[in-house]
């Protein structure tokens, strides 16, 4: 049995002529760096005359935009965008925590590997950057500090909870949610004190937060309707960029578009800088994830949700109330790819064309093919 890799091939020479050099050395770096189960590993790395090479794993199951398209409605359920969102906050915790601010979010670069599992690529346009990690002591406080955001009072009911901790009084910005670890309506009693004992446990707990706060680019970098307002004004971004990606990441899952895209490039920046953010009327998403992608989607930076303490923030917010992130790995994936049979691989390399030449002879457009070995 055969084993398949991926192999991206770069043209140096298309390469110097574009002046991202530089950006494909970065990758290359970045790469050699990683160790991490959502994240590529860089197996080899082939230099020729003319071209970069870098040989990485396979994932039979394409990238998340291609199979957000094959989902009824051509979006995900709410269940399954928490999935794969929480496998891409481990994957970008991971990120900043080495130093590297990923900027390049979208479904296109989320590949899905063939147990299901997801593996983040493409860091052509990341940045590298100086970070400290610190543990931090936790507190009750600090916890419905950093939870989630409002951008509305009114928005701070959630109208399905009965229960006096769904509604912050002090709803000013931020954290309209509290955390509600071990809780639950039926807790009475006996219960309900063990529950707020546990709670108090886990508060004393320190956090390690690995957040290169000070990192800072003047590049205008990644995908119209990725961008964020800051990287559009030229005020300098730092590594909460990552953070609106995902919000913008986790809108599309669900929606199936994104919320700022206009007619055309242009208009679509002044909406990211200017339109506030809309739901989908009658949009049926929760409460939690509509808080979510709220806090991630402020456009203030210092405002957002993940700015000071980055995913630590994040996996707090109760939408991932229920995520066992230590246990991520065994969770059942939404979609497991089929096999790849590597006879009709192998089959479809070889057999001739209509010009009686094989696959592997010829090129199809700016792209090299290869056989697999």
């Amino acid at each position: 049995m055969g084993c398949l890799f991926a192999m991206k091939v770069m043209d140096k020479g298309m390469l110097e002529g574009r002046k991202k050099l530089l950006r494909a050395q970065t990758e290359k770096e970045i790469l050699g760096l990683l160790d991490h189960p959502f994240l590529p590993t860089l197996y080899s790395h082939i230099e020729t005359e003319k071209f970069s090479c870098l040989l990485m794993e396979f994932c039979s199951g394409g990238d998340l935009h291609t199979l957000r398209q094959r989902q009824p409605g051509k979006h995900f359920t709410e269940h399954a965008a928490r999935f794969y969102v929480s496998e891409v906050l481990l994957a970008l915790e991971y990120l900043h925590m080495m130093g590297v601010v990923y900027r390049d979010l979208k479904p296109e670069n989320v590949l899905v590997r063939e147990d299901g599992h997801i593996m983040l690529t493409d860091f052509d346009l990341s940045l590298r950057c100086f970070v400290n990690p610190t543990l931090i002591k936790s507190g009750a406080e600090s916890a419905r500090r950093i939870s989630a955001y409002c951008i509305q009072p009114a928005a701070c009911i959630d109208p399905s909870c009965k229960l006096p901790v769904c509604v912050e009084p002090a709803c000013l910005q931020p954290s309209c949610l509290t955390p509600r670890i071990f809780q639950s309506k039926s807790k009475k009693g006996k219960n309900k004190k063990e529950g707020t004992n546990m709670n108090h446990a886990m508060d004393s707990l320190p956090v390690l937060i690995a957040e290169p706060t000070d990192a800072r680019s003047m590049s205008f970098v990644g995908t119209h309707e990725y961008l964020a307002p800051e990287i559009i004004k030229g005020n300098g971004h730092g590594s909460a960029v990552d953070w609106w990606t995902f919000g913008i990441f986790l809108y599309e899952l669900i929606h199936g578009r994104t919320p700022f895209r206009g007619s055309g490039n242009r208009e679509t920046l002044f909406n990211v800088v200017s339109r506030p953010l809309k739901f989908p009327e009658g949009s049926n998403i929760s409460f939690a994830a509509k808080d979510l992608i709220r806090g991630l989607l402020m456009k203030d930076p210092q405002h957002r949700l993940g700015y000071k303490r980055g995913a630590t923030e994040i996996k707090q917010h109760p939408f991932f109330e229920n995520v066992n992130w230590a246990l991520i790995r065994s969770t059942h994936p939404p979609d497991i790819p089929k096999p790849v049979e590597l006879s009709f691989v192998d089959q479809k390399i070889r057999s001739p064309n209509e010009n009686g030449a094989t696959d592997s002879d010829s090129s199809s457009g700016p792209y090299l093919d290869f056989e697999f070995f």
